[in-house]
C-alpha cells in the first residue's frame, strides 16, 4: 500500500503549498482522494499516470477539496482518455461539473459516472474483488464524508512441501489457496492449515479530512492500519478549531489513540504557521506512531 500526498494545506494554493489531493495505491488501483487546485500539476511532479486512475473521491464540497477537480477531468479529455471515470462526492456535485462542461463545451471523450452521497451513516460506496471502499461520516461546516479503503483477504499461499508430501493433485491447488481441505483417495480429510499458510495480512487506510474532532467515527476505523487525520491547528488555536469545525494536532493523535490505529498522518495545516514540526511534537505527547504528511511526500506501508 502506497500514499502519496499531492497537496495537504488548508485554504488557498501557495508558492511551495498546496490544497489537499492524495493517490493511494493499494491492491494495485490508484485512487484519487479529494482534488484542490493544482492537483494535475501535482500528479505530472509525481510521475503518477492519469489513465490509471479510474476513481475519484470528494469529501466535501469545499474549493480547497475540490477546484482542481474540473480541470483534471478536462485534461483527462484532452489526453484522449475513452476509460471511464468514476466520481464520488456529496449531492450536488453532478451539477457543479456538468454545468462548467456545459458552457465551456468541453465533453469528455469518455464515460463519466457521478457517484453523489446524502447519507449521514457508513455505507459501502465502491467494491470490487479485491478492495471495499466506505464512507466515514464527518463533522464540518457542509455535509463530509471521510473514506475507508479496506483490502479484501488475498488467497492463502500453497505449503508446495506438504502438497508434495500428501501427493495432492494440482487440480486441488486452488481450493486449498480459497481455505478449503481436500479428501484423499483413501478417504483421509487432510486440514487447509497443514496444506497452506496464512495469506498475507489485509491494509486499510482511512482519510479523515475535514471535521472537528468526532469520538463517532472511532468504531468505523478501529484498528485501521494508517489513519490520515486533518491537524489544521496547533493546541494553542483550539479554540478556532472549534469554531471552524477543525481539530488540532493532538485531536487527531486522540482519534488515532482511542481507534487503536497503528500509524497517523497528519495533515490539512493552516498556512498561518511557518512550519509544520510542531505539529509532529503535539500528536506524539498522546499517540507515538506520527508521520508528518507534505507536498510530494510518499509513504509505502
Amino acid at each position: 500500500m502506497k500514499l502519496t500526498i499531492l497537496g495537504c494545506y488548508a485554504a488557498t494554493p501557495r508558492t511551495l503549498t498546496n490544497p489537499t489531493s492524495q493517490v493511494l495505491e493499494i491492491k494495485n488501483r490508484l485512487f484519487l482522494i479529494d482534488c484542490g487546485e493544482g492537483t494535475q500539476v501535482q500528479l505530472r511532479k509525481n510521475k503518477i499516470k492519469f489513465s490509471k486512475i479510474n476513481h475519484i473521491f470528494i469529501s466535501h464540497l469545499h474549493g480547497d477539496h475540490l477546484y482542481g477537480l474540473i480541470g483534471t477531468i478536462s485534461t483527462f479529455s484532452l489526453l484522449g482518455r475513452t476509460t471511464d471515470l468514476h466520481v464520488y462526492g456529496p449531492k450536488g456535485i453532478k451539477e457543479l461539473i456538468l454545468l462548467q462542461l456545459k458552457l465551456t463545451e468541453s465533453w469528455t471523450t469518455y464515460s463519466l459516472f457521478f457517484h453523489e452521497l446524502e447519507s449521514k451513516e457508513s455505507e459501502v460506496i465502491f467494491e470490487d474483488q479485491k478492495v471495499v471502499v466506505k464512507t466515514i461520516p464527518l463533522k464540518h461546516r457542509v455535509y463530509t464524508n471521510g473514506f475507508l479503503f479496506q483490502e479484501k483477504p488475498g488467497d492463502r499461499k500453497l505449503n508446495v512441501e506438504a502438497v508434495q508430501q500428501y501427493n495432492i493433485h494440482t487440480a486441488y491447488y486452488q481450493k486449498i489457496k480459497g481455505g478449503g481441505d481436500v479428501t484423499l483417495d483413501n478417504g483421509t480429510v487432510i486440514e487447509n492449515k497443514k496444506l497452506s499458510f496464512d495469506p498475507i495480512p489485509s491494509m486499510s487506510y482511512a482519510f479523515c479530512s475535514d471535521t472537528v474532532y468526532n469520538e463517532a467515527i472511532i468504531p468505523i476505523i478501529e484498528n485501521v492500519d494508517v489513519l490520515y487525520h486533518e491537524s489544521t491547528f496547533l493546541e494553542s488555536e483550539a479554540s478556532l478549531a472549534a469554531k471552524t469545525l477543525h481539530s488540532t494536532a493532538k485531536e487527531a493523535a486522540r482519534i488515532a489513540l482511542k481507534a487503536n490505529a497503528k500509524q497517523l498522518i497528519l495533515g490539512h495545516y493552516s498556512t498561518r504557521y511557518d512550519g509544520i514540526e510542531r505539529f509532529k511534537e503535539e500528536a506524539e505527547s498522546i499517540f507515538p506512531n506520527v508521520l508528518l504528511g507534505d507536498d510530494g511526500v510518499s509513504f509505502e506501508f
